[in-house]
């Protein structure tokens, strides 16, 4: 039976609230390092000073720089005996402060000859200089990025404390390449991903590959649409609840939004544009809620020429960032080369009718 959406679409805000309503946290999983690069950060200890102590960052000889001073190839300054040589990441010996070059320092049989002065702190990593004891393994509520995991490794660490939801992806035969694409942007974002394929495009058939839900959010790509092979809105009601089908939200006016017992489902067009679309505008905000996200960085540029939009359906624009502005991309209809190109999104809420051209606006960034 051919679907129908609504006479009145949906409003993104109402429809993002229903998905969000009882969503609280997931508790913290505790993953080693390669798993968690990309996951959000949650309760990691403070990691120990490094180094400990003071050390040799560069091969030469150690010496105190108050013993130094005047010493010169021209006025040679003698020493009893031979200072310590170091090697970089040595301990320095008791009482040194400071690394001279080895040409620095002339040996020759008996006589010890300085010949250049050093300062306090001249080749040497002072304690607590790379990791200065009052910081975290990674800063909660924030992705796991390679200084994190720079430092983790630093102190000794092989495992760290995140949020990671788990995410089930049904693929609608027929969204291949869309599925892809929310897979990996969904990967990148640090969930547990997990794909399926339906048997076939027929309800039953997508209601089969739903399975018992195991997951914290379930995703179908495909068939959400009003055609005569879209039933995955019929697959989910007969599963679960349809919270709503047709959203004022464009691209991705088919979207559809509902539960499945106590995990929320977003069943995405098959579409490319109206899938992404659709997870940037509502998933996304439901990823950031499971797993505790702070706030996701905007950047404010003005526009290089005006952005029209329609009252009543909240729009989605991709930009670009030319000579420290804004320059649009796509409103409302996406190609593929305006989404592989993209820096940044903006939602045009559905009371505004656009913005000017020269008119500040906070985009996302497309890219952290």
């Amino acid at each position: 039976m051919t679907q129908r959406l609504p006479p009145s679409l949906t409003p993104l805000d109402s429809a993002l609230a229903a998905l969000l309503t009882g969503c609280d946290p997931l508790a913290p999983v505790e993953l080693p390092l390669g798993e968690a690069a990309g996951c959000i950060a949650a309760g990691n200890p403070l990691l120990a000073a490094r180094p400990s102590r003071d050390v040799a960052a560069a091969d030469g000889w150690a010496l105190r720089a108050n013993d130094l001073v005047g010493a010169s190839s021209y006025s040679p300054l003698a020493l009893a005996r031979a200072p310590a040589w170091v090697d970089a990441g040595d301990a320095m010996p008791a009482g040194c402060d400071c690394v001279l070059d080895a040409d620095a320092v002339e040996l020759s049989g008996p006589l010890v000859q300085v010949l250049a002065e050093g300062v306090p702190g001249q080749g040497v990593r002072r304690a607590g200089s790379d990791i200065d004891g009052r910081t975290p393994a990674a800063a909660d509520g924030y992705p796991v990025g390679p200084g994190a995991l720079l430092l983790a490794r630093a102190a000794g660490l092989d495992r760290l404390n995140v949020r990671r939801p788990r995410l089930r992806i049904v693929n609608v035969p027929g969204a291949t390449g869309t599925m892809h694409l929310i897979a990996e942007i969904a990967r990148a974002a640090g969930l547990d991903v997990h794909t399926s394929e339906a048997g076939a495009r027929d309800a039953g058939s997508i209601a089969e590959a739903f399975g018992v839900p195991t997951c914290d959010l379930l995703l179908t790509i495909g068939g959400s649409g009003v055609g005569r092979n879209d039933a995955a809105v019929t697959a989910l009601a007969q599963r679960g609840d349809v919270i709503a089908h047709g959203l004022a939200l464009q691209p991705g006016r088919t979207a559809a939004v509902g539960r499945l017992g106590t995990v929320p489902v977003v069943a995405l067009p098959g579409s490319p544009d109206h899938a992404l679309a659709v997870w940037l505008a509502l998933v996304l905000p439901l990823v950031e809620r499971l797993s505790a996200r702070l706030p996701r960085r905007q950047l404010t540029l003005p526009l290089a020429r005006k952005i029209a939009s329609s009252v009543g359906i909240a729009e989605m624009v991709l930009l670009a960032e030319e000579h420290h502005a804004w320059v649009p991309l796509a409103v409302g209809e996406w190609p593929l080369q305006a989404m592989a190109g993209a820096d940044a999104w903006l939602l045009v809420p559905a009371s505004h009718e656009g913005f000017p051209a020269s008119a500040p606006v906070d985009a996302y960034l497309m890219r952290e």
